[in-house]
């Protein structure tokens, strides 16, 4: 990140940002418990700052920190204090030879999804601090129009506070050789990954993999594309697990018009079946997408792979891109809000417990025209535990929907609707098999008092509906909160 952020900085100008954010939370069920809930007075501030690059071609940085300290005043409750940060930084060190991309982050994960759900201010009984990052230099040499390759190193890893998560620490080598322009309708490539995974208390994990891609245009709009290789891995799973084996895939993209990408696959891998999707349509009012994948995965991908997406206003319509960073290439660009568009937590059960296959089903859209904005996401994970006798699951499915309106030229109104459902075996996470509905209904009242001041006054309530009655509750609570830029 120093390197990105130091390079061509007589090019760039960094707009800094500092903020302070203040709140102010009355909940009648504070530990979120089925038996004996408590009240309590929640009061927070939040020091912080948003950073980020501008006037450079070769450097893109940006990044947000807020530190939080929060008093809990009621019976038997303590003080907190915990982070939050996300930057991004991207760099061409050598023109169009040498490049380099690095993030971090830290954040407030859930322990299990059949805890208590509550934020790090309300209840951190069921939060860990979480840091993740990642630091990956590259080379692209192009061999006139016949050829292009790609040989990148990446270093990345997790890091939890305390002692009842394994941290992570990954090291990869990932080369790609594919066709040039000399191919017009028939594009080719090679392709090599060697993924070095180093768990506390736990067995080293390894994954190689190596094979070739063939694409064919069968018109200007539709391309046929398949792929063949074979994954060579070593790490601890259950007796009977496959971990190695060849694999084949074979699929399409379509681009029917400038706004809308789709694609679909199909293919046979040592985990058996296996199936990709993407969809993606863009208007100047809306961003609409679906996707499905599965894959073999552990907690340090999953952590990286399920940043935040943000809605950007630009010049040119609605986009998704990265909260730090606008979209490359777009112009006067305005951050709206979070996009929920079918991440699932990504924190969970799954921290404790190594590598899995998952399957995940994600969709939904961002809708915004005049005074009305909506948002609509769906959600389906599935996780198969590889070092687990019997390979137990999990499941994770859910969605959330939000409406905003502008009431007033500086004042909007939000509601939304949440809707979760945990299951899982007996024996897995629990004694017995766990089966929890997690229902949220929030409405609120957003004003801005001038160019730096902004407020909000919230009423949420969440219910959780657990064949467990002890760990079933209501919990209502109020809001009130400011944001102070200089």
């Amino acid at each position: 990140m120093a390197m990105a952020c130091g390079l061509d900085a007589h090019a760039s100008d960094w707009n800094f940002e500092p903020f302070v954010h203040g709140s102010a939370i009355y909940t009648d069920n504070v530990n979120q418990t089925a038996n004996n809930p408590e009240d309590a007075l929640i009061l927070t501030v939040t020091p912080g700052f948003s950073l980020r690059s501008e006037g450079s071609s070769r450097v893109q940085a940006g990044m947000n920190y807020g530190l939080t300290g929060v008093a809990r005043i009621g019976e038997n409750l303590d003080n907190d204090l915990y982070q939050n940060m996300h930057a991004i930084g991207k760099a061409e060190l050598m023109e169009d030879f040498l490049f380099i991309d690095g993030t971090a982050n830290i954040s407030q994960q859930l322990t299990s999804l059949y805890g208590s759900p509550a934020d790090t201010a309300t209840n951190s009984s069921n939060r860990t601090a979480t840091g993740t990052y990642l630091v990956s230099p590259y080379i692209q040499q192009r061999f006139g129009n016949f050829a292009q390759s790609l040989v990148r190193f990446s270093q990345y890893g997790a890091i939890f506070q305390g002692n009842d998560f394994n941290n992570s620490n990954t090291s990869a080598i990932n080369a790609t050789l594919t066709s040039g322009t000399r191919f017009n309708d028939l594009s080719w490539g090679l392709n090599y990954l060697f993924r070095n995974a180093v768990i506390q208390n736990s067995a080293n994990a390894q994954f190689e993999s190596y094979g070739a891609h063939l694409g064919y245009d069968l018109t200007r709009r539709l391309k046929l594309r398949g792929t063949v290789g074979y994954d060579h891995n070593d790490y601890a799973a259950a007796p009977g697990t496959a971990i190695s084996g060849s694999y084949w895939t074979g699929g399409f993209d379509w681009a029917p018009n400038r706004r809308t990408n789709i694609g679909a696959s199909i293919g046979e891998s040592y985990f058996g079946r296996t199936y990709g999707f993407n969809f993606n349509y863009r208007t100047r009012n809306s961003v609409w997408t679906a996707s499905y994948n599965d894959g073999v995965n552990d907690i340090s991908r999953q952590l990286l792979n399920n940043q935040p997406l943000y809605v950007w206003t630009c010049d040119g319509g609605q986009f998704l891109g990265d909260g730090a960073l606008p979209p490359q290439g777009q112009t006067n660009c305005v951050l709206q809000d979070a996009a929920p568009i079918g991440s699932a937590p990504s924190g969970g059960p799954g921290l404790a417990n190594g590598i899995y296959l998952s399957k995940t089903l994600r969709g939904g859209g961002s809708w915004s025209k005049g005074r009305t904005s909506m948002n609509l996401s769906v959600f389906n994970t599935r996780r198969q535990y590889q070092q687990l006798e019997g390979l137990p699951e999990d499941d994770l499915r859910g969605f959330i929907a939000a409406y905003g309106y502008r009431l007033q030229p500086h004042t909007t109104l939000n509601a939304s609707l949440g809707y979760t459902n945990t299951q899982s075996p007996a024996g897995l996470w629990t004694i017995g098999a766990r089966d929890d509905n997690l229902y949220t209904v929030r409405m609120a009242v957003n004003h801005q008092f001038d160019s730096n001041l902004t407020g909000m006054l919230q009423l949420k309530h969440q219910q959780r509906d657990s064949n467990d009655p002890f760990n079933s509750f209501d919990e209502n609570s109020i809001l009130a909160n400011a944001t102070m830029n200089f």
